[in-house]
């Protein structure tokens, strides 16, 4: 496991300059994809760095990880069939900061990568990006009926530590819903 490292007020300044690298690789079971980084994601360089951030607990509650990785664990989701990515690829404070363009064409950027690589699931985490990139207003969250390919596409709520609208148990009991769902959609 790296060392995590807790990045100063600068460094996290100079991080909009910055992007994450995907955890990717072709076929993997589920494709997690995040809004877009945060600045503290950013500056560190790893996904869903932010102290407070639940993304990694509820993959262990929800029974993806069998134990609470780190964000500088995060390449061993790859031996488990499971990556990361995002809709926009640019840094900023918050996602409240992306325009609707950049999350339109982030969504194109998107699709073209999943018929890449071909993940069975693409996990969008946030239902307002989604509706946004795949523009469908009302979706909510859970699986939905359109695929790209043949990649079944599904909506989680945005694990950010921000986003109140879902406690820790709630975002473990939805990713389980799609952890469960994993050996009928494979």
């Amino acid at each position: 496991m790296t060392k995590p490292w807790k990045p100063t007020k600068e460094q996290l300044l100079a991080a909009t300059e910055k992007t994450v690298r995907d955890v990717i690789a072709p076929n993997l079971r589920v494709l997690f994809c995040g809004i877009n980084p945060g600045l503290y994601t950013a500056a560190v360089g790893h996904h869903f760095a932010r102290p407070g951030n639940r993304f990694w607990p509820a993959l262990w509650a929800s029974g993806f990880t069998d134990r609470v990785l780190s964000p500088f664990d995060e390449r061993e989701l790859l031996k488990s069939g499971y990556g990361i990515t995002n809709v926009v690829s640019r840094t900023t404070a918050t996602a409240d900061m992306l325009t609707k363009e950049e999350i339109v064409a982030g969504g194109e950027k998107l699709r073209a990568k999943v018929l890449r690589y071909r993940p069975g699931i693409l996990a969008v985490l946030g239902v307002g990006a989604y509706r946004t990139a795949f523009n469908q207003p009302k979706a909510v969250v859970g699986r939905q009926e359109d695929r790209i390919g043949n990649t079944v596409l599904w909506v989680l709520p945005n694990p950010s530590g921000l986003n109140a609208n879902y406690q820790a148990a709630d975002l473990a009991r939805l990713f389980r819903e799609l952890r469960d769902s994993l050996e009928f959609q494979l």
